[in-house]
């Protein structure tokens, strides 16, 4: 089973249609964030998980019958899981799992991008904390930084962890899987590929040397 999930951040309908056809034999999961369903709708994500399973990158942030209306909108479009955040609060994160159903629930413990220093990795443990009194599937943490990753998963315990910023971010898939990320996320070296299937295809093999 593949330990890769693809990041469609594209904006063209039939482009990412292509992609997720191509693609999706190779990936775990395909991830679709706001600006394909802003650009295109949300009844994109029941089309692509005809394909692939789908999780909704929506990094919910608000509170929480808010929140659960937009984890129902998600479950409702075909999703199978969808990421939130937890700075908000336990009660956001709770109101999460609870409308989630069936649908995996991921949280946000410290991104990928530099400016993630700023304030998150301080709580980053309480984060955790809440993802997992909450009864959340998995968070998600740094491939950019492996160090990080490898004391957030001693953290985590059986949580699953999903980790971006490999390829354009300069993540490394080899180091992510040995620092303990359960899967990782590429976007853009798939996406703005000339053949993203083959992409897809050696990405699965630098995994697979591990």
């Amino acid at each position: 089973m593949s330990r890769l999930i693809l990041a469609l951040d594209v904006l063209d309908r039939e482009k990412a249609m292509n992609i997720a056809k191509r693609v999706a034999p190779h990936v775990h999961a395909i991830k679709v964030g706001w600006p394909l369903v802003m650009n295109t709708g949300i009844e994109v994500v029941s089309e692509i998980s005809r394909y692939a399973p789908v999780i909704c990158d929506f990094k919910v942030a608000d509170i929480p019958n808010t929140t659960r209306l937009i984890v129902r909108t998600a479950r409702e479009n075909g999703a199978s899981g969808i990421i939130v955040h937890s700075f908000v609060g336990h009660d956001s994160v709770e109101a999460a799992v609870a409308e989630a159903g069936d649908m995996s629930v991921y949280v946000v413990t410290e991104m990928s991008h530099p400016g993630a220093l700023d304030f998150m990795q301080s709580v980053t443990n309480r984060m955790i904390e809440i993802a997992k009194n909450a009864g959340a599937k998995g968070i998600i943490a740094p491939a950019t930084r492996p160090e990080r990753l490898r004391e957030i998963r001693k953290i985590a315990g059986e949580l699953e962890i999903l980790s971006p910023g490999v390829g354009a971010q300069g993540g490394k898939a080899k180091d992510a899987i040995e620092a303990g990320a359960d899967y990782i996320i590429v976007g853009r070296r798939i996406y703005n590929a000339e053949d993203p299937e083959k992409e897809a295809m050696a990405i699965n093999k630098e995994i697979e040397k591990e």
